[in-house]
């Protein structure tokens, strides 16, 4: 029997930490799971952690954009954190791209993102400042090394 991975509730974030190479299954599950998580608890926001991961292929690779599509028709941002580099090669070599995904390095990082995100929709400042209604998520200059 495939287990279901746990999703924890932290405010109005929902923390999905993957700890073991899924399967097919348990990719299903945590979907469905997901999903009816994100309407239960009203959540703005997912983080999907899947800094134990190893190991992906074309379908766990489409279904985590697939779950973060249907986040975001619930009205829930994803972030998914802690992808190693031999994931993120994995990914593209097979042509996945997580289009419409967004990703951090970790998970304060991660979380961080949801905030400034959901501070941006709102209008709601951010360490004292009115935030500026202009981000879209976009890496700022200093950050990419230019």
């Amino acid at each position: 029997m495939t287990e279901r991975v746990p999703v924890l509730r932290i405010g109005q974030v929902l923390l999905v930490s993957i700890q073991t190479d899924l399967d097919d299954q348990a990719v299903m599950l945590l979907q469905d799971d997901l999903a009816a998580a994100v309407v239960d608890a009203g959540a703005h926001g997912v983080v999907i952690d899947i800094t134990a991961v190893e190991i992906v292929d074309s379908f766990v690779g489409r279904m985590l954009a697939t779950i973060a599509s249907i986040s975001r028709l619930l009205d829930a941002q994803t972030v998914v954190v802690g992808m190693r580099p031999a994931v993120a090669i994995t990914l593209v070599e097979l042509g996945l791209s997580l289009g419409g995904v967004r990703t951090a390095l970790s998970l304060d990082k991660g979380l961080q993102m949801l905030e400034r995100a959901r501070a941006v929709t709102h209008g709601i400042p951010l360490s004292g400042s009115r935030v500026d209604s202009s981000f879209e998520g976009t890496v700022p200059k200093t950050a990419a090394g230019q």
